[in-house]
C-alpha cells in the first residue's frame, strides 16, 4: 500500500541512504505548514501577527513582566525584532511599558487588562486550531511522537556543532 500526502513535501519519498535529511525535511515541511496557516488565522480572524501573539503569550506567562531582553531571550530573537513588536502592542493598549524600579537602565514590560483579556481569546482560538490540525493523530500517536521529538531535542543539545 502506498501512502498518499496531501502536503508535497521538498523531496517525496522513502526513507533511504539519505534518511536523516528525508526526516528533517518532512519535520520541516509539518512545521512550515502549522506555522503558515496559524498566521493566517491569526491575520484573517483576529488582525494580529504571530510576532505579537509571542510576545503576548511570553508576557501572560509572566504577569509580573519581563525586560526586553528577557523577553528577547524567551523568543529566541534580537532585541530590535521585540522591540518594534512591543512599540506596536503599546500603541494599541494591549502593553505596558514602565521603568524597573531596580534597574534605571532596564524597563518592564507587561500585558494590561486589555492585552490579558485579548490575549485570552488568541490563546483560545490557537489551542482549538492546533486540536484541529492534529486530529487525525491518536493519542496513543501524539504521545509516541511527543516523546520521539523528546529524543530528538535531547540529541539535538548534545550536538557540539563540530563536523563528524
Amino acid at each position: 500500500m502506498t501512502d498518499t500526502l496531501d502536503i508535497r513535501e521538498k523531496h517525496d519519498g522513502a526513507l533511504d541512504d539519505r534518511s536523516n535529511v528525508r526526516l528533517w525535511l518532512r519535520l520541516l515541511t509539518c512545521t512550515t505548514v502549522i506555522e503558515k496557516r496559524i498566521k493566517r488565522r491569526f491575520s484573517d480572524n483576529y488582525d494580529i501577527t504571530l510576532p505579537r501573539f509571542d510576545v503576548m503569550a511570553a508576557l501572560d506567562r509572566n504577569p509580573e513582566g519581563m525586560t526586553m531582553g528577557q523577553l528577547s531571550q524567551a523568543l529566541l530573537v534580537s532585541s530590535g525584532n521585540v522591540t518594534g513588536v512591543v512599540q506596536a502592542l503599546i500603541r494599541d493598549g494591549y502593553v505596558t511599558n514602565a521603568p524597573s524600579p531596580t534597574d534605571g537602565r532596564a524597563s518592564i514590560v507587561r500585558l494590561t487588562p486589555t492585552g490579558r483579556d485579548c490575549f485570552a481569546g488568541l490563546a483560545d482560538a490557537h489551542h482549538d486550531w492546533i486540536d484541529a490540525m492534529l486530529a487525525g493523530l491518536t493519542n496513543d500517536e501524539r504521545r509516541a511522537l511527543f516523546d520521539l521529538l523528546g529524543v530528538l531535542k535531547r540529541s539535538l543539545a548534545s550536538d557540539t556543532g563540530e563536523e563528524a
